[in-house]
């Protein structure tokens, strides 16, 4: 790869593609790198440019010889495990003070710092500073973390084999990649006992993303205040980037990510990743978890190990689907509603009431006949099953997903996790916050708590959820725009297509109505909205989350996840409710409409054909649309942005790019990064279960979609992004009881949308019930489902203007008809409802009623059947907290019979240590 190098102005750098290559030396810098730089700050003599370019290129070759792309200090020795940069301000005294107070109270509290001169950097202009975490630094906050360690190698024989599984022998990994690292029992580390524990090389028995994390939780509490100050406001890494003290703050990456480590004394795990896990033509391989764990943490590693999973359960769901889309395709000559709708002697002769007031005219049923075989294909009896199945799909998903999550927890270490989470990890935020102290019942011991008036507490959550309160109104009156947006357009659609202007276009031609452009671009507007009120509101969330101070970062997430899913909840399916719930239910009948909020404009009717089709596009519209945005916002703005970054770079190669240059030109993953992964796809989630009665095929795309996700996200994560602070998390936290509310109200809503939305309950109550010659059969069902309504009696303001009707219109026609049960005129109950709309209401509610009860049993009833945890992992955890008693019981025996020892001439009467410190971890495990 050639060095890429811009003007000391400040072009960031971004690593090329694979196929440059540094021209450098194993052993050192290359002897032979190009001089060249870009252009300077400031107009030299061509004498005075070449001595500042010789000096500068001797103060790199009269270094300690080392690669150039080392994660370590100039001794070769050190690990680097963080690295903080800076540039001078002008005016930056004050900045440079905090500076040399941050990193002088580093190196009191034993970090190794080592600063890389700006001479050094290929910009001119920014200072990095290395630091190292020694032995005793990590041992000592590994204790406070209670870090897992191994004790003990696992000695319980692995019986996963399936049968049959060389079948699976094409989407396995490596072995070396899948497994990084041997199985072992593990114990909280004590820094007191570290002969207890499996130590064979104290520089690498720590692995670099627990050695990050550690440093990063001292970088979040070291203070840049003299200790006589006492102003606990000053305090953490955070506070220095936002100030500007610092520009960027993040742990490198082992290696380049095309090409293996050429330090034979580091690994290559991004390479690793690269090559097993984030290209795309790997997308039917396994995902190497345990390798994601070690290399980015747990909390990385089970957001990919949920994607997997539920990736993984859409493939049995898209499967259903789409076998239930091909028996709508494989029965559409069956769909005996339609053909009356087509056909000349019957739609050709049902002349239909105008669908708005003044520039709608009279139209012909016909008209409707594609928009019918089209609903024919979602709205079936395969829809009922389909709505029944994902009831017990997403219910199967949720269960199996907690036995997996159940077996992470364990091999990962995560066991009992929550507890040190809430205990320990505090946020630095919160933490300089307090000023009170308070007893802990559970460890009696005094902590800093964060002292909170009544009216305090209460005047923050009032503003906090007004604030929420008034995002998700404006995105209610966003809605309401949009149905008002419909119902003014339809109007004038209505006019311009009266005498079929888009049958001249091709192929589509025929199939443009005016309910079809008006439902097609409603969505459209609709969705650019939802795009713009996210990009607002999670900004408002954020803030309002950090002005809560909750405690953990654990507890963060949670308030902020609440917040955020809230809106998206209302802002993404807010018109998908509008169009399976409330659309054409309240529409009154000709003479008697109902209008919007008392406006001139007057409510939606459903197509002939029912609304079905029409929820369907909607769903179609946002989701692909979502989906398609997410990906290219996801993996295309972060490479354009590297790319644009070092545009003016290019013309200036150099050899010389160090591992921390390189990663520090990379885009830096976020606060929200992960946050926001998870939010996309609980949304897609909830496309799939809650709407999936209308759109068999959701599954379908979104596996598709989840299929590319996954190597995007990882190409992302490891080719576009700095290295990530590891982070422990146990579970998918908040995100699952989100999933849960989702999967009981998909349920519900799924009955309603078979009930309500589509044709199915009216055409079986007609087919057992009101079929005239008593047959099994649609015949007449069309005509029995409209009512009749006298022309003559439609009030002045809702009759079509003069020229809106079509030419086949005159005053030989008397009645138009309408959708819905009601009485003809010259009844005695004119335009009441008919016995038969009771019927179907009646069939509707205890369809609803018997479908809720019998998913729902079946839910609890499988959901009882498959135990959370699975009995294996219980054996080993048992296991484990037993041989972790009894080895430390061991232990303690074994020390103090060699203190016992030790003390046998002294005449020495006091207690005998617990805890000497022995250097020899072969003598214990030779007593043991």
């Amino acid at each position: 790869m050639h060095r890429i190098t811009g003007k000391a102005g400040g072009d960031s750098l971004i690593e090329m593609s694979p196929t440059d290559s540094f021209n450098d030396d194993t052993n050192g810098y290359s002897q032979h790198a190009s001089c060249s730089t870009g252009s300077p700050q400031h107009e030299q003599s061509p004498l005075s440019r070449k001595r500042a370019l010789f000096l500068k290129f001797r103060s790199r070759i009269d270094k300690q010889q080392h690669s150039k792309d080392s994660v370590f200090f100039r001794d070769g020795e050190r690990m680097i495990d963080f690295v903080l940069s800076y540039v001078e301000d002008k005016d930056g005294e004050r900045k440079q003070e905090r500076r040399r107070l941050y990193e002088a109270n580093l190196v009191n509290v034993g970090l190794e710092l080592e600063t890389e001169d700006k001479s050094e950097s290929e910009d001119g202009k920014t200072f990095f500073v290395k630091i190292h975490a020694p032995w005793e630094v990590l041992a000592t906050y590994a204790d406070v973390l209670k870090v897992k360690v191994p004790f003990k190698a696992n000695d319980i024989p692995d019986n996963s084999d399936m049968p049959m599984n060389w079948l699976s022998t094409p989407f396995r990994l490596p072995e070396h990649i899948m497994h990084p690292e041997p199985d072992y029992f593990t114990a909280p580390f004590d820094k007191s006992k570290s002969d207890f524990f499996l130590i064979d090389d104290k520089e690498t028995f720590f692995s670099p993303s627990t050695r990050n994390r550690i440093v990063y939780y001292i970088l979040s509490r070291c203070s840049y205040y003299r200790d006589e100050c006492g102003d606990r406001d000053k305090k953490g890494i955070k506070r220095l980037l936002n100030n500007g003290t610092y520009t960027a703050a993040f742990p490198l990456h082992d290696s380049r990510y095309w090409t293996r480590s050429r330090d034979a004394n580091r690994e290559s795990d991004r390479y690793n990743l690269h090559k097993h896990w984030a290209r795309f033509f790997c997308f039917f391989k396994e995902q190497p978890l345990n390798l994601i764990r070690k290399y980015y943490g747990e909390k990385i590693g089970i957001y990919f190990a949920w994607l997997g999973f539920y990736t993984e359960m859409l493939l049995f769901a898209a499967i259903v689907g789409t076998i239930c889309f091909i028996y709508g395709f494989l029965t559409y000559d069956d769909n005996e509603w339609s053909k009356e709708i087509c056909s000349e002697e019957v739609g050709g002769n049902i002349v239909m009431c105008p669908l708005c007031d003044k520039k709608c005219g009279y139209w012909k049923l016909n008209t409707t006949c594609n928009s019918s075989w089209q609903s024919h294909l979602f709205d079936n009896v395969g829809t009922v099953f389909f709505a029944i199945f994902m009831g017990i799909w997403v219910t199967l998903f949720l269960e199996f997903w907690k036995r997996r999550q159940a077996r992470l927890e364990y091999e990962w270490d995560l066991v009992d996790f929550e507890e040190e989470q809430q205990q320990l990890q505090l946020r630095p935020e919160y933490e300089t916050k307090c000023t009170n102290r308070k007893l802990n019942r559970i460890t009696q011991e005094m902590e800093w708590v964060l002292h909170r008036t009544f009216t305090d507490l209460m005047g923050k959550l009032l503003l906090c959820w007004a604030t929420v309160t008034l995002w998700i109104s404006l995105i209610i009156a966003c809605i309401i725009g949009v149905i008002a947006y419909r119902l003014a357009v339809y109007a004038a659609f209505a006019s311009i297509m009266k005498d079929s202007a888009t049958t001249n276009l091709q192929v589509v031609g025929p199939y443009i109505t005016p309910q079809l452009a008006t439902s097609v671009t409603a969505s459209c507007i609709n969705f650019v909205i939802i795009m713009i009120l996210n990009l607002m509101y999670e900004k408002v969330a954020v803030w309002i989350t950090d002005m809560e101070i909750p405690k953990t970062h654990l507890e963060y997430e949670n308030k902020l996840t609440v917040k955020m899913f809230l809106f998206q909840f209302v802002n993404y399916y807010s018109s998908c409710f509008y169009v399976a719930f409330f659309k054409g239910k309240f529409v009154g009948y000709p003479g008697k409409y109902e209008y919007m909020f008392g406006s001139k404009l007057r409510n939606e009717e459903c197509d002939p054909g029912g609304c079905l089709i029409e929820l369907t596009t909607q769903l179609v519209i946002v989701m692909t649309g979502k989906q398609v945005w997410g990906n290219i916002q996801e993996a295309l703005v972060p490479w354009l942005m590297n790319w644009w970054g070092s545009r003016k770079a290019r013309n200036h190669p150099e050899s010389l790019y160090s591992r921390w240059e390189q990663d520090h030109d990379l885009q830096g993953f976020g606060q929200l990064g992960l946050f926001d992964e998870y939010l996309e796809m609980v949304i897609q989630f909830g496309f799939i279960t809650l709407f999936v009665a209308s759109f068999p095929l959701a599954p379908l795309l979104a596996l598709i979609n989840n299929i590319i996700e996954v190597r995007v996200d990882a190409w992302k994560l490891t080719t576009q992004f700095r290295r990530p602070v590891a982070a422990k998390a146990h579970s998918i936290g908040a995100w699952q009881e989100i999933l849960n509310g989702m999967a009981v109200l998909s349920v519900v809503t799924n009955a309603f949308i078979v009930a309500f939305t589509s044709d199915m309950i009216p055409r079986l109550v007609y087919m057992y019930a009101y079929q005239p010659e008593g047959e099994m059969n649609m015949k007449g069902y069309i005509n029995n489902s409209l009512s009749v309504f006298n022309i003559s009696a439609i009030p002045l303001e809702n009759k079509p203007d003069d020229g809106e009707s079509p030419s086949w219109f005159n005053s030989s026609i008397t009645t138009c008809r309408y959708r819905d049960y009601r009485y003809p005129s010259g009844h005695e109950k004119e335009y009441h409802h008919t016995m038969q709309f009771w019927h179907i209401l009646a069939a509707k509610l205890a369809f609803i009623i018997i479908v809720e009860h019998v998913v729902f049993v079946v839910k609890f009833f499988v959901a009882w059947m498959i135990p959370d945890v699975p009995s294996d992992v219980r054996a080993r955890v048992k296991r484990e907290r037993y041989l972790v008693q009894e080895y430390l019981h061991n232990y303690e025996v074994e020390k103090l019979k060699i203190q016992l020892s030790q003390n046998t001439h002294d005449d020495c009467t006091c207690t005998p240590m617990i805890y000497p410190s022995i250097p020899k971890h072969e003598v214990l495990s030779e007593c043991l």
